[in-house]
């Protein structure tokens, strides 16, 4: 069953135990001839949605018959599971909302739409910098960061300032697997040609972009073409942009001397947004949509959707569309009806709550119950914190879930996180100890993760 028209065959075939043949006839119309057939015209992760071109048989199947199809639904998939029923309006609605782009295109990737706070202000400084021209205080310039934090937002901002301010530049945008891919092309063609071309290519560039550089680590090949190509660039005075998801120095498959020559770059880290950014964020995204949300949704969203631009942006464009599709009125309540679910996620790819309190305790050398304890002892108090930090940073979980593993309020969730990102924001060693923690949780992950595969 992976298919909205097969979990509705499905469905169907439920509602057969509760309703007569005429009646799924007469209102889902089900036989190839019926002009007016209820059809499944889309399956998201926790709705399915359906289509009648007649606006009577719409309104009667959500007056008679909506709680047996949403039953249905949570029987086929162990859990809640909404139905939604759309007229032609309503389909036109969904299909112009799944045509618009969930993000900005690269044309609007611009200064002016990057929303800043504490967490990303020295990257955008440094990429603003870059933009107005060459800075030798400034070259190479390393911005690094988890996914869906902005960094390739920055990288094609630079690209369309400086393709306005200095038309005549040769600016080389590439990505660290579209680099391995061409080299890779250029080596099997079978002669020097393509290779010289290649080469031509990239160190030619007055200002190179290369997003997601982390994944020519472990590569040699590419990684001996990139030095070349690098120590070319820099000797000519030409501007090199990196964007990454971790330092240089945490690329362990890194050749040595790659790591010493980005030793010298100016690097700022982009961090998930606070509580002040990620409501910046929503509002900017509400308002490049045309739409102004109430606070008390805006608040909900941020305290409910994961730290991630990317996640976001997703949850304010899914909350207009729905409010297209249904046509009701933006609110609290109807949000949290509808659509709590879409900001949960999947959990597929996310540790398990367990797992980060496991490690975050296992990291202050104390036990899980520590952790959970009601000890004040502060140094259980400040692992704990970190661990809620790390449940909110980490997955979708809202404040009040993460402090129901705890047994605590999410009041006290929310003042554990603004201590914890004061201390990362004070202390380098303290970010340092975040990182570890992390890795070893993203580790134990993947080795779950890889283990269920097999």
């Amino acid at each position: 069953m992976n298919s909205a028209t097969d979990v509705w065959k499905k469905t169907l075939s439920m509602l057969r135990n509760d309703l007569t043949e005429v009646a799924i006839t007469t209102w889902f119309g089900d036989d190839e001839d019926s002009e007016e057939k209820c059809t499944a015209v889309k399956l998201s992760d926790s709705c399915l949605f359906l289509h009648t071109s007649s606006k009577f048989k719409k309104e009667q199947i959500e007056l008679r018959y909506i709680g047996l199809i949403k039953n249905a639904l949570s029987q086929i998939f162990s859990g809640d599971f909404d139905a939604v029923i759309l007229d032609d309006d309503g389909l036109k609605a969904l299909e112009k909302s799944l045509s618009t782009p969930d993000y900005l295109s690269i044309d609007e990737y611009t200064f002016e739409h990057f929303v800043v706070g504490d967490s990303n202000r020295f990257a955008y400084s440094g990429a603003l910098a870059v933009s107005e021209g060459y800075k030798p205080n400034y070259n190479p310039l390393f911005i690094y960061g988890e996914s869906g934090l902005g960094k390739t937002h920055l990288l094609n901002a630079i690209r369309n300032a400086v393709e306005k301010n200095f038309p005549l530049f040769n600016i080389v945008y590439a990505s660290g697997e579209a680099f391995t891919n061409e080299l890779v092309a250029a080596l099997q063609h079978g002669y020097y040609g393509k290779l010289i071309e290649f080469r031509e290519k990239y160190r030619s560039a007055d200002i190179l972009l290369m997003d997601d550089f982390h994944f020519i680590a472990g590569k040699e090949q590419t990684q001996e073409e990139f030095f070349n190509t690098f120590n070319t660039l820099y000797e000519h005075g030409k501007q090199i942009v990196f964007t990454s998801d971790r330092p240089p120095n945490e690329m362990t498959k890194l050749t040595d001397r790659l790591v010493t020559r980005l030793h010298a770059s100016l690097k700022f880290e982009i961090l998930p947004p606070d509580d002040v950014l990620r409501i910046a964020i929503i509002k900017n995204k509400a308002k490049q949509l045309g739409v102004i949300l109430p606070d008390e949704v805006t608040n909900y969203i941020a305290e409910n959707v994961a730290a991630s631009v990317r996640h976001l942006e997703g949850a304010v464009k899914m909350i207009i569309a729905f409010r297209d599709i249904m046509g009701e009125d933006i609110t609290v309540d109807k949000v949290k009806e509808h659509f709590e679910k879409m900001f949960i996620g999947t959990k597929d790819n996310f540790p398990t709550i367990d797992t980060i309190i496991d490690e975050t305790a296992r990291f202050y050398n104390l036990t899980a119950d520590d952790l959970k304890g009601r000890s004040q002892s502060q140094n259980i108090v400040l692992p704990r914190q970190v661990a809620m930090y790390l449940i909110r940073k980490l997955t979708n979980t809202s404040l009040v879930n993460t402090g129901k593993a705890f047994g605590r309020d999410h009041s006290t969730v929310k003042s554990s996180l603004t201590k914890v990102e004061s201390n990362i924001k004070e202390s380098v060693d303290f970010s340092i100890i975040i990182k570890d923690i992390t890795l070893n949780i993203q580790a134990k992950t993947n080795k779950y993760s890889e283990s269920s595969t097999h």
